[in-house]
């Protein structure tokens, strides 16, 4: 199928090794940079963005590349800022990409695109669509620091029951997602980037 930047996809994406499910769907322009689907991420999960990321396709991988060269090991990414998605997926011909948020703990997603859509003339930016699922909080210690609070919340016996209701709160349900909180939060970086109008001379 040929796609361009007029168009539109449904993406799936997928916090992987993490219990209960945590989904996203959301429909992006084909012509989002990475940086800004980056920032679309981290608004539909939602992460604070203070940890360092990477998107990456085949043998290809896309951030804000550090000019000292230091903070990816030496290794020089890919310009986020100067890639689309529509770039992406011409240069790798992939159907699914990989998102990973703090190399520490290690949140890696899986992103498939699901459907390819025409864009209306006014759309230009990303919706969520849906969200299933509790973002786990962050610095916890990666998927398995997770599972490990998520055990110890729910057995008031456990050593670590009181650190984990510290951590969660009482009331944790990491089924219960705030899906309309999520939807703003997206709609926010829209309306940002949503061209403003010319001023008459």
């Amino acid at each position: 199928m040929t796609v361009s930047q007029r168009d539109l996809v449904r993406l799936k994406v997928t916090l992987d090794h993490v219990k209960p499910k945590v989904e996203r769907w959301l429909v992006v322009p084909l012509k989002i940079r990475l940086d800004r689907l980056h920032q679309t991420l981290q608004a539909a999960m939602p992460w604070t963005d203070s940890h360092l990321w990477e998107f990456s396709a085949g043998d290809m991988e896309w951030s804000i590349p550090d000019p000292e060269g230091d903070m990816y090991g030496g290794f020089a990414p890919l310009d986020a800022r100067k890639t689309t998605l529509l770039q992406l997926l011409n240069e790798t011909g992939v159907k699914k990409l990989t998102y990973v948020y703090d190399f520490g703990d290690g949140w890696r997603h899986t992103i498939k695109l699901d459907r390819f859509h025409s864009m209306p003339v006014e759309f230009n930016a990303p919706f969520l669509v849906e969200a299933w699922g509790l973002c786990p909080p962050e610095d916890c210690g990666g998927p398995y620091g997770y599972a490990d609070l998520l055990a110890a919340l729910a057995d008031p016996s456990h050593e670590d029951h009181e650190h984990a209701l510290e951590e969660l709160g009482e009331d944790y349900d990491p089924s219960v997602v705030p899906t309309g909180r999520l939807k703003e939060l997206v709609d926010e970086l829209a309306e940002q980037w949503r061209p403003k109008p010319r001023k008459p001379r």
